[in-house]
């Protein structure tokens, strides 16, 4: 059984950091392309970031150059470094091989304060 426990969320002010952790059992992150997702309220959730299996990676326009994603093959784990958050991060987040629209876990909340 596939299951993610994400992990390292709080309140923040703005301009703060956190580091996500994600760790999977039942599904191995090192054949697997791996996101960080999130969703805020009101919203849909949407990829924040990515990591290919090689280690190429993705961020979106909204959080580049103030969010990196990493990968640790031997702990079954990614990770979401945040800096210079904002209000609009606030949201619950989410890690999930890319694509899977399954196997959700209950996320980490994330509150940045103005």
């Amino acid at each position: 059984q596939v299951q993610f426990v994400e992990s390292g969320g709080g309140l923040v002010q703005a301009g703060g950091s956190l580091t996500l952790s994600c760790v999977g059992s039942g599904i191995s992150f090192s054949i697997n392309a791996m996101g960080w997702y999130r969703q805020a309220p009101g919203k849909q959730r949407e990829l924040v970031a990515d990591i290919s299996i090689g280690g190429d990676t993705y961020t979106v326009p909204s959080v580049k150059g103030r969010f990196t994603i990493a990968r640790d093959h031997a702990k079954n784990a990614v990770y979401l470094q945040m800096n210079s958050l904002k209000p609009e991060d606030t949201a619950v987040y989410y890690c999930n091989a890319l694509g899977s629209s399954s196997h959700w876990g209950q996320g980490t909340q994330v509150t940045v304060s103005s």
